[in-house]
């Protein structure tokens, strides 16, 4: 089992920046790739970052240039920085972590962290 806790959200106004964080608990956190999916009112949940196992990473057309996903193994937290941020930013931020075995595949999720992008 594997224990996800995202914080870091907030208000903002257009052209800001928040860091979300996610902190992970109660298995080998090094060992599952992490992502950061969100979910706009009346949308569908989309991913919007990841970064493996291996620290290679993945953004979503509209966020690259402007978002960056890094990890801490050390802390067992995967961070996610958010720059120039614009109202269709606005969504409840989740964090994932999924790994696949042989025996068998993981996928756990936190409970979101709200991020109101506003003037």
């Amino acid at each position: 089992q594997v224990q996800l806790v995202e914080s870091g959200g907030g208000l903002v106004q257009p052209g800001g920046s928040l860091r979300l964080s996610c902190a992970a608990s109660g298995s080998i956190f090094s060992f599952y790739d992490m992502a950061w999916y969100r979910q706009a009112p009346g949308k569908e949940r989309e991913l919007v970052a990841a970064i493996t196992s291996g620290g290679t990473t993945n953004y979503a057309d509209s966020v690259k240039g402007r978002f960056t996903i890094s990890r801490d193994n050390t802390k067992n937290t995967v961070y996610l920085q958010v720059n120039s941020l614009k109202p269709e930013d606005t969504a409840v931020y989740y964090c994932n972590a999924q790994r696949t075995t042989w025996a068998r595949s993981y996928n756990y999720w936190g409970q979101g962290t709200q991020v109101t992008v506003s003037s």
